[in-house]
């Protein structure tokens, strides 16, 4: 990752506003109650709302829609050099995705229990990536496969491939 984008607090304030602004107007827009921005080199490059319930897509949170649309403008899916302002703490998935976006610095506003407060549930994912795989609801697992590792060999041999 680069180095951290210089943090203004004057600036925070400015980037978060808009992204709670973002978040609320997004419902009467038949979305969730999230926002997000995403500035880099003092530029606004990215902005996304939570379009989950409204498009039927459960990756459709602020931060993944910001970070897509960022990735559009700036026509490369590293994020590198960039802070990501969001309305709420991002959601593990969202975290995620920033930290394979490059993303080197997260603000938000509010945090996971005021999320849970608002009805919805990230604090369940937080404790359930904190308990062990065999006592999750959802199975998950791993089958032996004579080719596992093919793709991975392919990759590595492919001339040209862009790392990540």
């Amino acid at each position: 990752m680069s180095a951290h984008p210089v943090s203004d607090a004057a600036t925070d304030h400015i980037h978060l506003a808009l992204a709670i602004d973002l978040a609320t107007a997004n419902i009467a827009d038949g979305g969730g109650p999230f926002g997000a921005v995403i500035v880099r080199d003092g530029r606004i490059v990215g902005r996304g709302q939570n379009r989950v319930t409204r498009d039927n897509d459960p990756s459709a949170h602020a931060e993944v829609t910001a970070i897509r649309a960022a990735c559009r403008e700036l026509g490369d899916f590293s994020l590198a050099g960039s802070t990501l302002y969001s309305s709420c703490e991002p959601c593990p998935m969202c975290l995620s995705t920033a930290l394979w976006a490059r993303i080197d610095r997260i603000v938000f506003a509010a945090d996971r229990h005021d999320a849970a407060a608002g009805g919805f549930d990230d604090l369940a994912f937080y404790d359930l990536f904190a308990t062990p795989r065999d006592r999750w609801e959802v199975r998950i697992e791993q089958q032996e496969a004579a080719e596992h590792f093919r793709p991975f060999a392919v990759w590595l041999a492919a001339e040209g491939r862009t790392a990540y």
